[in-house]
């Protein structure tokens, strides 16, 4: 991740030619980086296991079918998370990988390119930052913090949410970048979040992490958060259950 990061990322931070910006459509931009990265990404997760399926963001916007190999083992690839920020020359962004087996999954890696923050899971080992273990934490304050992204949600649902929950919390902006959200629930940022689109390549590694860490992310109904479940709307994500159990008691009253 960081040779590609500074290969194919860091060069065009700041540094992107005409035509090198595109509209995937509903405002989600990809660049030539996005495409480079994940080029090499591919290329370097086959030298590690070419057996198993690769799903990127941006081979899958051009082949959906390529969704399909979210329920066998395979690797989940955001080339840059907050192709938005970067594409505008501002932090944060950063690759996402994960691994996934039957729709569940295993690891998750979540690398900053410009801090070069490493994040790691593996299910059942623990969360990491920089290779020390790490317990998420909430921030301590009243009201608790809470970055809503609004952004893909129907207008009756956005304005019931303005309704019923925000009133409940300090609100902060989203980084519009899963690669920076999940570390600020766990590291005493963000005490909570709403996540209403839910692919797999933003949330499985992050998902994965803040739960070995010793959050809490799942669907409003309680149910666990599946890579294969890509277009199912709505994930709250939690420092600590006890947050959890808040949020989505408000959430059920929309």
């Amino acid at each position: 991740m960081q040779r590609v990061t500074e290969q194919a990322i860091l060069p065009r931070f700041r540094n992107l030619a005409e035509g090198e910006v595109e509209d995937k459509g509903g405002n989600d931009p990809v660049t030539i980086a996005d495409k480079e990265s994940e080029a090499l990404l591919r290329q370097g997760l086959s030298a590690l296991d070419d057996v198993i399926g690769f799903v990127g963001e941006e081979a899958a916007h051009a082949d959906p079918s390529i969704l399909d190999r979210l329920d066998t083992p395979c690797w989940i690839v955001d080339p840059i998370d907050g192709t938005r920020n970067f594409a505008g020359g501002k932090p944060p962004f950063g690759i996402i990988i994960a691994r996934a087996e039957g729709g569940v999954t295993q690891s998750g890696w979540i690398y900053d390119c410009l801090t070069q923050r490493f994040c790691v899971a593996h299910r059942g080992r623990g969360a990491f930052v920089d290779g020390e273990q790490v317990t998420s934490r909430p921030t301590g304050k009243t009201p608790p913090v809470a970055a809503i992204s609004l952004i893909f949600m129907e207008e009756e649902r956005r304005q019931a949410t303005r309704r019923h929950i925000s009133p409940n919390y300090e609100l902060v902006d989203i980084p519009f970048c899963a690669a920076e959200q999940y570390p600020r629930l766990a590291l005493g940022e963000n005490d909570v979040s709403i996540f209403e689109r839910t692919l797999a390549w933003d949330h499985a590694a992050g998902a994965l992490w803040l739960e070995e860490a010793g959050g809490r992310v799942a669907r409003p109904d309680g149910s666990p958060y599946r890579v294969d479940e890509w277009d199912r709307k709505g994930l709250l994500g939690a420092s600590t259950p006890a947050l959890w159990d808040e949020l989505a008691a408000r959430y059920a009253q929309l």
